[in-house]
C-alpha cells in the first residue's frame, strides 16, 4: 500500500517527520516536544482519555496514533496521569493526531495539550490521514519508525531512514527496568469521586495488604486497591521473592508494563515461580499476566498489530458475560500452550487471542486487558473484587458482591 500516494498528508512547510522502516515518509505539522526518536508505531481507538494513555508505562518504546481525530479539547491536569512518577516521564514516547490541538475546555484544565507534551517530551506530528496509516498498520502491522520534530522542518531524511531501519524494535527489550520504580513505597490514594477528588486510605482503615511488583503500574489500578481497604506496598520489578515475602503480604499483584516478556521474566519469571508456590493469592494484569503464564510454562507471542483502545469486547468464561475493556499489549499468550492445570478464563471477541488464565487449584489468576478502566469502561472492576475475595477467603470473611 502506497501511503503517500494514497493520502494527501503533505503540508507547505512540515515541521514533523514520520520515517518508517520501509523508507515511507509521512509529513506534517510538529507538536510537543522538538527532536527525534525511534520507536514502534500503533494506534489507539479510545474516544477519550488520551492523557491517561500517553502516561501509561505500556506505551514506553511506542507512538500512538489516534484514530479518534479531535484530541485536546479538554487540555490536561496533573491528576490524569498514570505513571507512578511522573517527572522520569515512563509512558509514549511519540504521538500522531489527525486535527491541529485545540485550545482546552473543561474546568479541570490546568495546562494545554501542546504545553504538556513539551513538559513531557513527548514528540507530537498531527495534520496526517490517521485513518489510512491505521489501515496500514492493521494491513503490515506495527512498523519500526521515527517521529521528528524540528519548527524550522530541516532534517536529514535518508539518515532518519537509516535510524528507522536500525533500530531494534520491541522484541527482546527489556523495558521494564526503565519504567519500574527506584524503590519501595506506600500507596494510599483511592478513586477520584465526582465533585470530591481523591480521598486517601486511613492506616486505621487497611484490612488488608497488598505487594504490588512494579512493571510500569498504573497509577488507578493502586487507587482500586485503596478503595478496597487495601494498604499497598510497591516494589521494584527485581525484587527478588524472599523481600516480597518478608513483607508478609495478603496478596501479592504482578503489574503492568512494556517491553517483551520473555525479557523481562529472565528475572521476573524465577520470582513469580517461587511466589505461586506459596497459597498467597495472587493477581497479574497485562504484562504481569504475561510473565505469569511464562513461569507456568506457556509461551508469549509477538502480536501483527497489537491491542490498543477502550472499545475491545472480551468473555470472561468464568461468567459466560462480554466485557467491554481497555487494552494496551503487542504481545500475547499462546492459549495453544497452556499446560494442564492451567484454564483459559477470558478470550478476546476480536481475534480469539488469550486474555485471561487462572491456576486451577491455586487463588493465582491473571487478565490481558487493564480492568483499572482508566481509559475506559468500567465492565471489568469486579476482577478487583475477585482478587479480594481470594485474601477473604484465606481470612475467614465472607465474599464481597464481584458487581
Amino acid at each position: 500500500m502506497d501511503m503517500t500516494a494514497t493520502a494527501p498528508w503533505t503540508t507547505k512547510k512540515p515541521t514533523a517527520l514520520l520515517v518508517l522502516a520501509d523508507g515511507t515518509v509521512i509529513e506534517g505539522t510538529g507538536i510537543g516536544a522538538t527532536g527525534k526518536v525511534p520507536a514502534e508505531v500503533v494506534f489507539n481507538t479510545a474516544l477519550t482519555g488520551y492523557q491517561e494513555i500517553l502516561t501509561d508505562p505500556s506505551y514506553l518504546g511506542q507512538i500512538v496514533t489516534f484514530t479518534f481525530p479531535h484530541i485536546g479539547n479538554i487540555g490536561t491536569n496533573e491528576e490524569d496521569v498514570e505513571d507512578l512518577t511522573p517527572a522520569a516521564r515512563r509512558g509514549a514516547v511519540g504521538t500522531i493526531f489527525k486535527a491541529d490541538i485545540t485550545e482546552p475546555s473543561n474546568y479541570r484544565a490546568g495546562k494545554d495539550l501542546d504545553g504538556w507534551l513539551k513538559a513531557r517530551g513527548i514528540i507530537g506530528l498531527s495534520g496526517i490521514d490517521t485513518r489510512a496509516l491505521t489501515a496500514w498498520i492493521r494491513q503490515n502491522g506495527a512498523p519500526n519508525a521515527v517521529i521528528a520534530h524540528d519548527p524550522n522542518g530541516v532534517f536529514d531524511i535518508e539518515a532518519l531512514k537509516a535510524e528507522a531501519r536500525a533500530w531494534s524494535g520491541l522484541e527482546g527489550l527489556d523495558l521494564a527496568k526503565e519504567a519500574t520504580s527506584g524503590q519501595s513505597s506506600q500507596w494510599n490514594q483511592k478513586p477520584w469521586v465526582w465533585n470530591e477528588g481523591y480521598s486517601e486510605l486511613k492506616p486505621e482503615d487497611a484490612k488488608y495488604h497488598i505487594v504490588c511488583v512494579d512493571y510500569g503500574v498504573k497509577r488507578n489500578i493502586l487507587r482500586l486497591f485503596a478503595g478496597l481497604d487495601c494498604k499497598v506496598t510497591v516494589v521494584p520489578a527485581q525484587t527478588s521473592a524472599e523481600d516480597i515475602l518478608a513483607l508478609k503480604p495478603d496478596g501479592i499483584f504482578l503489574s503492568n508494563g512494556p517491553g517483551d516478556p520473555a525479557a523481562t521474566g529472565e528475572y521476573a519469571v524465577p520470582v513469580i515461580r517461587s511466589v505461586i508456590k506459596t497459597d498467597i493469592p495472587t493477581f497479574g494484569i497485562c504484562l504481569g499476566h504475561q510473565m505469569l503464564g511464562l513461569a507456568l510454562g506457556a509461551r508469549t507471542e509477538k502480536m501483527h498489530q497489537g491491542h490498543h483502545g477502550a472499545n475491545h469486547p472480551v468473555k470472561d468464561h468464568t461468567t459466560g458475560k462480554v466485557e467491554i475493556v481497555s487494552m494496551n499489549h503487542g504481545f500475547a499468550v499462546d492459549s495453544k500452550s497452556l499446560p494442564e492445570g492451567v484454564e483459559e478464563t477470558h478470550i478476546s471477541l476480536f481475534d480469539g487471542t488469550n486474555c485471561g488464565l487462572r491456576v486451577t487449584g491455586k487463588q493465582v489468576f491473571s487478565v490481558q486487558h487493564h480492568p483499572e478502566a482508566s481509559p475506559g469502561p468500567q465492565d471489568s472492576h469486579y476482577l478487583f473484587r475477585r482478587f479480594i475475595n481470594m485474601v477473604r477467603e484465606k481470612k475467614g470473611e465472607p465474599a464481597l458482591a464481584e458487581r
